[in-house]
């Protein structure tokens, strides 16, 4: 029997589970002393990157990034390629027509004559929740029988800039006279409709 002691139903040349040692002979410098036995004990190898300072990090030559991918929080904003783009007057169609059919689209919406989704593709989000929010408060006062249509009586159009109008609208509705002033801008080919008051 060798001097080395053997556990219950090993078999020679072989060791338990999780041993970490060695029975070669051979040296390297991290390598220790040799144990008796023949076997050698070995160091674990420093793999954990370097401790540094924010100062550092922040202020080094290069950019530093520990176990992720460098990220640029400084560079091009996603909104230049992905948000709308700016159109010119001279690719969209004639302004003043397209005010007094938003005008008299708008005034039905608000008056209950006209289903507030047809406005979605040409109003901002923000015009939109307003003239659902009056669409549904006219659906709840609307008393049933026939109701006068709405009318565009007159539209004044502005550009105080390329690929933005001012107008402003006289509208007939149930009898009263109203305004609507209205801001269109140019964005992804078509005008749309960013701000609104209704008087």
């Amino acid at each position: 029997m060798s001097s080395a002691s053997r556990t219950p139903g090993s078999t020679p040349g072989s060791t338990s589970a999780g041993s970490c040692v060695s029975t070669s002979t051979s040296t390297s410098p991290d390598a220790g002393p040799p144990a008796p036995g023949g076997f050698v004990v070995r160091r674990i190898p420093q793999t954990a990157p370097r401790v540094i300072s924010a100062d550092e990090a922040w202020h080094g030559e290069q950019p530093y990034a520990q176990d992720a991918l460098a990220l640029d929080f400084f560079g091009a904003r996603g909104d230049e390629d992905f948000g709308r783009q700016p159109t010119r007057s001279s690719l969209l169609p004639d302004p003043a027509l397209v005010v007094g059919r938003l005008a008299q689209a708008v005034i039905e919406v608000v008056s209950g004559q006209r289903p507030a989704p047809q406005l979605i593709r040409h109003t901002a989000p923000t015009v939109y929740s307003v003239i659902a929010r009056q669409a549904m408060v006219a659906a709840r006062r609307r008393t049933p029988g026939p109701q006068r249509a709405a009318v565009v009586r007159r539209v004044r159009v502005c550009e105080p800039a390329d690929g933005i109008v001012e107008a402003c609208a006289v509208v007939v509705s149930h009898g009263r006279v109203r305004a609507l002033a209205l801001r269109l801008e140019g964005l992804d080919g078509r005008w749309l409709l960013t701000a609104l008051t209704i008087g």
